[in-house]
């Protein structure tokens, strides 16, 4: 069966959408699209897998615990390691920011 990863994709205010494609135990993939969305103050994702995120539609910046913030265009991508603390600082809302989000071991 095709699907396609830009169907479905419907505009809400403030939120973020995530559809998960794939799951098994090594390996989750998502598909998350982003609406003007930020991390609320203070809150910090810790995952206990390594995230590789690439930006398909959209920009965005994201905050490392540590300080770095990395401004990302469509196209762009970045591997976060495991437990390295970071928040997502702002995203477009037109065009809609859509991410693909693959955490794995």
């Amino acid at each position: 069966m095709t699907k396609n990863l830009f169907e479905n994709i419907k505009p809400t205010s403030d939120k973020e959408v995530i559809k998960v494609l794939l799951q098994n135990k090594n390996i989750t993939i998502e598909r998350i699209v982003s609406y003007g969305f930020h991390t609320p103050d203070g809150y910090w994702y810790n995952e206990d897998k390594n995230e590789w995120v690439i930006l398909l539609a959209g920009e965005a910046e994201l905050e490392f615990k540590d300080g770095e913030i990395k401004k990302l265009k469509a196209g762009d991508y970045v591997l976060i390691p495991a437990n390295q603390e970071h928040r997502v600082k702002s995203t477009s809302s037109e065009p809609n920011c859509i991410w693909l989000c693959f955490y794995y071991i």
